[in-house]
């Protein structure tokens, strides 16, 4: 070097210059997938959407799981685990909600009510977070719902219900009374011609709320009469009894609101009995497609079911979410009702979240009014002011390959659930 000319010395501008320019030529080279992510985090700063201590940092956003993965409403309950994961899988994939990724607690309420209140108060007292998909049973949301109403929690409550609630803390995605007893019976009542019915459940809230609903219906509404109701402990195995009751009765329909893994027993003691779809119209509100899977299309072939979604609805979003299903859980697992509502709920609650812009839980809850979101059910959105859903009504046929062919769909049902019982 030539003792004339001296070395280059850059300034502090220059050097800041040089470091942006790379910084941008790296960000670049970023898949554009990444990019909403880094964007969402630096427009929604940790400061501004958790300003209630919930378990959020500026990469992660921690929600709550809290389902039977044991006991008797473990094979209820174990789709609706899965497809929660699934949609946390995928919305992860996307970049996450509001530039976080969702982080999963997940708790086993173990079909056991005291156990889901503990665990419901472990979510939301210790591990703070920002919402809990969770439950099944009535007994179960029945008993966390004080803990969610004290500790100011979020709870999505993925599955069809009696009605007769509606709490500042719960999004009910599922459908209610209206949407769903209601609408089979009528079907059931102008199909088949129905008059007598004899009501049957597990002996716990749902059913026997619901019973009471159904009952006053038909009585009041289709000039019809119950000629038995009957109500089995969760797990009870032995229906050789009821059957015969029914056998004596000749009912024109069963009502059925049989739970968890009773059903196994009872469906397969009704066809050993002879009691099979050629001679006895049976309706139930309580058997999905998984649920089928441990019971067997074989003996429940020909029965009727009342719910918002099935397997087998021909639309492109229902396509998608069967694909993905069925990839990561194996081609031999089905989807049902309350394994799409979990599903559902997982992005409802991300929607949410961002029309808000915020993960707090009144914010939240603001933001989900009337909003909209095409599920694999098909078009779904909420109400103003209720915290339920708009949902259609589907009637379907228990097929022999554990599928159901659907013979019935309603227009949109506006949710009410406080139903004047007639």
């Amino acid at each position: 070097m030539s003792e004339d000319r001296k070395p280059e010395v850059r300034k502090p501008d220059d050097l800041e210059s040089i470091t942006r320019r790379r910084l941008l030529q790296g960000l670049s080279a970023l898949p554009l997938a990444a990019l909403p992510g880094i964007a969402f985090a630096q427009q929604y700063p940790t400061a501004k959407v958790n300003t209630t201590k919930l378990a959020v940092t500026d990469a992660e956003v921690t929600v709550g799981q809290l389902h039977s993965a044991t006991g008797t409403m473990a094979i209820s309950e174990t789709g609706s685990i899965q497809a929660e994961q699934l949609a946390i899988d995928q919305i992860n994939a996307m970049g996450g909600v509001l530039g976080r990724k969702i982080k999963i607690i997940v708790e086993d309420g173990a079909s056991d009510w005291p156990t889901f209140a503990e665990k419901a108060k472990k979510l939301l007292v210790n591990d703070k977070v920002a919402a809990v998909m969770g439950c099944w049973t009535s007994a179960s949301r029945k008993a966390v719902l004080p803990v969610f109403e004290k500790e100011n929690g979020m709870l999505y409550y993925p599955t069809f219900y009696e009605g007769l609630e509606q709490s500042k803390n719960v999004i009910y995605t599922g459908q209610e009374a209206t949407q769903q007893i209601l609408a089979g019976l009528d079907w059931i009542a102008k199909e088949k011609k129905a008059k007598s019915f004899y009501l049957i459940g597990s002996d716990y809230i749902w059913p026997r709320t619901s019973n009471k609903i159904a009952r006053k219906h038909i009585e009041n509404v289709l000039h019809g009469t119950v000629v038995g109701e009957e109500y089995y402990p969760l797990g009870h195995t032995q229906f050789g009894s009821l059957i015969n009751k029914i056998k004596l009765k000749k009912p024109d329909a069963i009502y059925a609101i049989v739970v968890g893994g009773s059903n196994v027993s009872f469906y397969k003691q009704m066809k050993a009995a002879g009691v099979t779809s050629d001679k006895q119209t049976l309706l139930t509100i309580s058997v999905t497609e998984d649920e089928l899977l441990g019971i067997g299309g074989e003996n429940m072939v020909g029965f009727y079911a009342a719910m918002k979604y099935f397997q087998s609805l021909d639309n492109d979003n229902n396509k998608k979410f069967v694909k993905a299903f069925k990839a990561k859980y194996g081609a031999k697992r089905v989807t049902g009702d309350t394994l799409e509502c979990g599903y559902t709920s997982v992005y409802l609650w991300k929607l949410a979240a961002e029309k808000a812009g915020s993960f707090e839980v009144p914010k939240v809850v603001a933001a989900s009014s009337e909003l909209a979101w095409d599920a694999p059910e098909g078009k779904i959105k909420f109400h103003k002011s209720n915290h339920h859903l708009w949902k259609h009504a589907r009637i379907g046929e228990f097929m022999k390959d554990g599928q159901v062919n659907t013979l019935y769909e309603s227009p949109l049902i506006e949710p009410n659930p406080f139903p004047k019982l007639l």
